[in-house]
């Protein structure tokens, strides 16, 4: 019983530790987000500027001369805003360009949507920016304020936020618990801080409604070629394998036969040795052969439907995995199919690449949709560049007309949401 107690307190403490670090990460990789905003948002506001004097001047007519640099600046802008958030794997689908003639820009709905944007990121955004730089300079501030009060004039102020002077040491000391409040507000409210930062981005930076029937013309041309990108890719790895792999075995097999067949009469004792070797050749083709059809097919599928088989990859993963499945349905054969074969792909990138202690499996019906979600407490730092796994991936759920995001800042947590049509 005392055995049992000491494993629950040792697994409840690593726990703890877990949580604080995602805590740390997640805080810090927000952080990073929102100093890094500064990049854009500086420039931004000397955009901003540039947009009111031009909206001023244009009452005279001169202003409109400026137009078109002003649209070509913010559209560089977003566009820079946009690569900044795909670091910290937040990804904007970016709309299509504005017209360079000033009449089609005067009139464009990407023009004004970025104007919107720059009016946002330039003020809130700017201001969110500087309060990632000056939370944790506020905590250090503070923190250390024991160390050398001393050294300060006597009516100085005692504080980052300019109130009261220490004369003693349980002032000085007291100025502690402000360090504590600034670390609460920087661990509890950085992400958010993050999110609400890119909010501006997610909603005037991606395609405006009237450009929704061609983008979706675009997407679907595009998806029919992931389509049958995917399909070539899927036959050349089967012919692979089965040229690779079953074939050759075959050809050992009849080779070997041949042989025991002209041995059997002066040579029986090498002929059974012969038969062994072809028997060993034919169970190894067999399984590979197997092995081929649980590629196209997992027969697991059929047998415990899409809960019991992604249950089954997470029992054999090498990295302590989690599963929250609810299915209420089965799906379309295709669909669990590519399910399966992603969650299989991303839990062994995660084996190989994240470093990471634990992972989870999420998996949702939700009307006609199935959502998957695949998160990590790795390093982070994920990206379609770094290999073929997520680019496969990519490939299989825009096979099925559905979408995938990642989000894999620097330093963790990595988070893999798909979202599939659940036909039936």
């Amino acid at each position: 019983m005392a055995t049992q107690h000491r494993h629950a307190a040792k697994k409840g403490g690593v726990g703890t530790k877990d949580a604080a670090q995602r805590v740390i990460t997640s805080a810090s990789g927000a952080l990073g987000q929102l100093t890094s905003g500064l990049s854009t948002t500086v420039p931004g506001l000397f955009l901003l500027l540039w947009a009111l004097v031009t909206a001023v001047s244009s009452l005279v007519g001169v202003g409109l001369l400026m137009v078109p640099g002003l649209v070509r600046a913010v559209h560089v802008l977003a566009a820079a805003e946009r690569a900044r958030l795909l670091r910290y794997g937040v990804e904007i689908v970016p709309p299509l360009p504005p017209p360079s003639k000033l009449r089609l820009a005067l009139v464009s709905s990407t023009v004004w949507r970025e104007l919107r944007w720059l009016v946002w990121h330039s003020t809130l955004g700017l201001v969110l920016s500087l309060l990632g730089v000056a939370l944790p300079l506020f905590f250090l501030r503070d923190a250390t304020f024991p160390l050398w009060w001393r050294f300060i004039p006597d009516d100085a102020a005692s504080t980052s936020l300019g109130l009261g002077a220490a004369h003693s040491w349980p002032q000085a000391c007291a100025v502690l618990f402000l360090a504590l409040g600034w670390i609460t507000m920087v661990l509890g409210l950085a992400p958010a801080l993050a999110r609400l930062q890119s909010w501006s981005a997610h909603r005037f930076l991606t395609p405006g409604a009237d450009e929704d029937l061609s983008l979706r013309v675009a997407e679907l041309t595009a998806t029919r070629a992931a389509a049958l990108d995917a399909h070539a890719v899927e036959l050349r790895r089967i012919e692979r394998s089965l040229h690779d792999g079953a074939q050759n075995r075959l050809v050992g097999v009849t080779v070997l036969l041949g042989a025991a067949r002209r041995m059997v009469a002066r040579d029986p004792a090498g002929a059974e040795e012969l038969l062994e070797r072809a028997q060993l050749a034919s169970e190894q083709a067999l399984a590979e052969l197997r092995a081929v059809a649980r590629s196209i097919l997992p027969p697991v599928l059929a047998d415990r439907g899409l809960a019991g088989a992604l249950s089954g990859l997470a029992a054999e993963s090498p990295v302590p995995c989690r599963v929250d499945i609810h299915v209420s349905h089965r799906c379309a054969a295709a669909v669990e199919a590519t399910a399966y074969f992603i969650v299989a792909e991303a839990l062994t990138n995660i084996a190989k690449h994240s470093g990471a202690s634990h992972t989870g499996v999420s998996v949702r019906i939700r009307g006609d949709r199935l959502t998957l979600r695949i998160e990590d407490d790795g390093q982070g730092g994920a990206g379609q560049a770094g290999g073929s796994g997520l680019l496969g991936i990519r490939r299989r759920v825009s096979a099925l007309d559905g979408t995938m995001s990642l989000s894999s800042p620097p330093g963790g947590p990595t988070t893999l949401e798909v979202d599939l049509p659940c036909g039936s």
